[in-house]
């Protein structure tokens, strides 16, 4: 069953979002990247006031794969209690050494969460490698918010493979980036563990926006 999930910017928003239901609650800063993190304080709140009744993700923030910095940076958010650490696979540097270099915490059963980006064609090779490293969960994302919704930077192929990919190697998987209502029953015929809404959950439709509690209950409902 394909769960949902919503990215919030603060206490209130993660209020907000489990009283409507959703499945995941992701915390992050839209106004600073697509990974944007949050301030550890401020995960630190939500964890202690929302922790126990859905799980939490956070992002590290919009990190190049430098190995040292992405470890500090997973070992601090690490240390909030969020249940999942998502880790962006960005341009620049080493990700395959970033990936070997964070081994250390995985063997503290910190749970990670690598986000790929379909409109950078990313392929489905570094799966295998993630799972083999430890890694719980693999998501496709979009990097360019203004590039349009992983549906148009992807092929219904390419997503399929990605889903299947993930799942043979006994990770969860994700499938987020500007997606919008009309995607929704596209992508529920392939199975993902949860599609992830920011931009769809805003006024406006603008990501760094407030929530719209009504678009938020639109897209639960299209997501049994």
């Amino acid at each position: 069953m394909t769960g949902m999930l919503a990215s919030v910017e603060n206490l209130a928003e993660a209020r907000q979002v489990l009283e409507s239901g959703v499945d995941i609650i992701d915390l992050k800063s839209p106004s600073d990247g697509s990974l944007g993190a949050l301030p550890l304080e401020t995960v630190r709140e939500i964890v202690h006031v929302i922790g126990g009744q859905r799980p939490l993700s956070a992002t590290i923030g919009d990190l190049t794969m430098d190995p040292q910095r992405v470890f500090e940076a997973v070992e601090a958010m690490a240390g909030t209690g969020v249940d999942y650490v998502k880790i962006g696979l960005f341009p620049g540097g080493d990700w395959r050494q970033t990936v070997i270099g964070l081994r250390p915490l995985l063997s503290r059963r910190v749970r990670l969460v690598a986000v790929l980006f379909g409109d950078l064609s990313p392929g489905l090779m570094p799966i295998a490698k993630l799972a083999e490293a430890g890694f719980s969960a693999a998501m496709l994302d979009t990097l360019d918010k203004r590039g349009g919704p992983l549906t148009q930077v992807c092929s219904l192929g390419y997503l399929r493979d990605f889903v299947a990919e993930a799942k043979a190697h006994g990770m969860l998987c994700g499938l987020a980036g500007s997606l919008r209502q009309v995607d929704i029953p596209l992508l529920l015929t392939l199975s993902p563990d949860y599609l992830g809404f920011r931009g769809a959950l805003c006024l406006r439709v603008d990501r760094t926006a407030s929530l719209d509690v009504n678009a938020v209950h639109s897209i639960r409902s299209l997501i049994a």
